[in-house]
């Protein structure tokens, strides 16, 4: 599951959303991992910049938020690093804090299974491609079968994505085309503008994870449409 970037005109509702899946998931946790994900939300709400995708914050101030002290921090963070929450971008050195960033992505998927527990509106609205099916005269997107290998980069990385998820696949992944690769950047054609959207704002994450599992080497991925 992949968020759109929680900046721009929805930027708001993208955030409550983010903090409400957050929550619903302490909640239905034990107290130890009730804890934890609280302490995530603090650094979220009182620290954390959306625009650039950083949280900086001193080992001091963190303790003082989180009313513990250092060494609690210290095995919290690398938790929140272990499970994947907090991505280490800057190391601190010469005086200077660590800066993180959030994989949001990896946040939602480990939540996905309260999000009932807000509503169905919720789940339908966080993820459209994974509802359950209802009575509809509406006919369901086929599901491809798996790509064929040809050795190029674009086939591996489809077929990374078609045993990860056959229906995301099948509806946003199958139709895009490799144009080339340029400078380390991958450059992929969509079908159409709208789709290269819809893909660069919802699942880029998730493709940028498949693409440097193949080829830890590419720096980027853009989208044509």
């Amino acid at each position: 599951m992949e968020m759109a970037k929680p900046v721009g005109r929805a930027a708001a509702s993208h955030k409550y959303d983010i903090l409400s899946a957050l929550m619903a998931f302490a909640l239905s946790q034990d107290k130890h991992r009730q804890r934890q994900v609280t302490r995530m939300m603090s650094l979220i709400t009182t620290r954390y910049n959306w625009q650039r995708d950083e949280l900086s914050m001193g080992q001091e101030a963190i303790a003082a938020l989180w009313s513990c002290d250092v060494r609690t921090v210290k095995r919290e963070i690398a938790k929140l690093q272990a499970i994947g929450w907090l991505v280490m971008k800057r190391r601190g050195a010469r005086g200077r804090v660590s800066v993180y960033g959030i994989d949001f992505s990896r946040m939602m998927d480990d939540t996905r299974p309260a999000w009932p527990n807000i509503g169905q509106d919720f789940v339908e609205r966080m993820d459209p491609t994974r509802t359950e099916p209802r009575a509809t005269n509406v006919v369901a997107l086929r599901q491809v079968a798996a790509p064929v290998s040809n050795g190029s980069l674009w086939a591996e990385v489809q077929a990374f994505l078609h045993g990860a998820d056959r229906a995301t696949y099948s509806a946003w992944f199958h139709g895009m085309t490799e144009v080339e690769r340029h400078e380390g950047w991958l450059i992929l054609s969509a079908p159409t503008k709208f789709h290269a959207t819809y893909v660069e704002t919802h699942l880029m994450a998730r493709l940028m994870r498949a693409i440097r599992t193949i080829d830890p080497t590419i720096a980027g991925v853009r989208i044509e449409g």
